[in-house]
């Protein structure tokens, strides 16, 4: 069965979120351990990092991946944003570490008009930091593509290389690919010779084995618009035609992906969505 599932909230508890995917039906889950607006997060009992790894398997989750806060900009100049930063994602691998999470999601951040090389020297020296903070988390940081909206750096898969070799630790970094966002930022996976190509330029520039983690989102916006807006699965400018070819892609059969398009007023949009991808794989 594919490792399809969905960006599920933690209110109340982040061991309530493996159940809350289940109804929705998901195999695979994505959270955020805290609050994603706020930049201090709550320390997590013992209790509570058992009862959610219990809950993992009684809920019959395979996996569940973390994402970062969107506050996190490893990419900021010295100054107050880079050192709440830093201090944000050095809690977020301590509780992934609590809760047997080994996969970390993060935006690379925005050079706010610094330039992409030096933002991108700011991240690796933040990781570095980090992962020499942190030596209990031992799983990996997913880079995950942007759009390239302003000065957000990842939207080229070389701002991706640039991060991961210009680490010391290299082998602690797989790539989560947006689909939106990949859209947005200039790469047609929406054709067929376009999805071969995109796949072809991330081989060549990270290696396809990175891809660790996908997020399956359609967009409002056009290709190569540079804007992140989500949609729900076949009903954006993206289309059906990209999440057909990659759910048959034998590549990425192994490999979790999670739907974040908008949820309404329950998760009955997730079960939809979830399901539309199901009806695509073929036998």
């Amino acid at each position: 069965m594919a490792l399809l599932g969905a960006h599920v909230s933690i209110a109340g508890g982040v061991y309530k979120a493996p159940e809350r995917g289940a109804q929705s039906g998901c195999k695979v889950i994505q959270v955020f351990t805290q609050n994603s607006n706020q930049w201090k997060g709550k320390f997590i009992p013992d209790q509570e990092a058992e009862l959610f790894q219990k809950n993992m398997a009684v809920f019959g989750i395979a996996e569940a991946i973390s994402h970062d806060i969107y506050l996190i900009n490893l990419a900021a100049a010295p100054g107050d944003v880079r050192d709440k930063s830093m201090i944000a994602l050095k809690e977020e691998m301590e509780r992934c570490a609590r809760l047997g999470i080994a996969k970390i999601v993060m935006h690379p951040g925005s050079h706010n008009g610094d330039g992409t090389e030096v933002g991108i020297r700011r991240i690796c020296e933040g990781l570095d930091e980090l992962f020499y903070m942190v030596p209990q988390f031992t799983g990996k940081i997913l880079l995950e593509n942007t759009a390239g909206q302003g000065s957000n750096i990842g939207s080229r898969f070389e701002d991706l290389k640039g991060i991961i070799e210009g680490c010391g630790s290299p082998d602690r970094f797989g790539i989560c690919f947006d689909t939106c966002h990949a859209f947005a930022a200039g790469y047609n996976i929406a054709e067929r010779d376009g999805y071969e190509k995109t796949f072809a330029d991330l081989d060549a520039a990270v290696g396809i084995s990175r891809l660790q983690a996908f997020h399956l989102n359609d967009t409002k916006k056009g290709l190569g618009s540079h804007v992140d807006r989500h949609d729900h699965i076949g009903k954006g400018v993206l289309g059906i035609d990209a999440f057909r070819f990659l759910l048959n892609d034998p590549r990425f059969a192994a490999v979790p992906k999670i739907i974040e398009t908008p949820k309404g007023d329950d998760d009955e949009m997730d079960r939809i969505n979830l399901q539309t991808l199901r009806d695509l794989i073929e036998a």
